[in-house]
């Protein structure tokens, strides 16, 4: 076996679902990003839907309200995905997330229309936000993630080499060997099948810089 061939052998793999609203969810993603430029490592992007999961749920007005709207750019990123290809998963999740959890954007009109742009996609695409026409697909991805970890979880959730956790849920961005610290650690752990949960109450807010 050569040498390239061991390397391909060894490589590890993510699949991340996520929800482009999701503050914890999108400092985790950067991490893997910092993983990726350390460590050998293959990430499949997949979309969960917080508006899905709280389906049914008695949430407090506000909430509610923005699990409504929450719909939007998880069609938006389904739909992109079905009519252009895989690629657009990603790429659209960077955009999306980039000016809602740096740039402060709220308005979901607003950071579709921008994150289709930014990407090249047709901006005929945003019309999928208030459609259902892709719902099936965007069931059936969220569905695919939620079922390996249980539904009294969120995202993101993330499978290391085939096992899930929901997490790991970060604060700060891990940058450099110190984020390959942290993959080689959550690895170990998912390696072990007995393993299930460690947890602690956080005391901090997310900070994206």
């Amino acid at each position: 076996m050569t040498e390239a061939a061991t390397t391909e052998a060894v490589k590890n793999r993510a699949d991340f679902w996520f929800d482009p609203l999701c503050p914890f969810a999108w400092i985790t993603s950067r991490w893997i990003g910092e993983v990726e430029e350390v460590r050998e490592i293959e990430t499949v992007w997949h979309v969960m839907s917080l508006a899905v999961l709280n389906e049914g749920r008695d949430l407090e007005p506000a909430y509610r309200e923005s699990m409504d709207n929450a719909w939007g750019m998880v069609r938006v990123i389904i739909a992109a995905q079905q009519q252009h290809g895989q690629k657009t998963v990603k790429a659209l999740y960077d955009a999306m997330g980039t000016l809602i959890h740096e740039g402060g954007e709220k308005d979901r009109d607003v950071v579709i229309g921008k994150a289709l742009a930014d990407c090249g996609l047709p901006a005929s695409l945003a019309e999928a936000a208030s459609m259902d026409a892709h719902d099936d697909q965007l069931r059936a991805s969220h569905e695919e993630g939620i079922s390996l970890v249980g539904q009294d979880v969120g995202t993101p959730v993330v499978a290391f080499n085939g096992t899930a956790f929901f997490g790991p849920v970060l604060t700060r961005i891990p940058h450099g060997e110190e984020a390959g610290r942290l993959w080689d650690a959550t690895t170990a752990i998912a390696s072990y099948p007995h393993f299930f949960e460690l947890k602690r109450s956080r005391t901090e807010r997310p900070e994206f810089n």
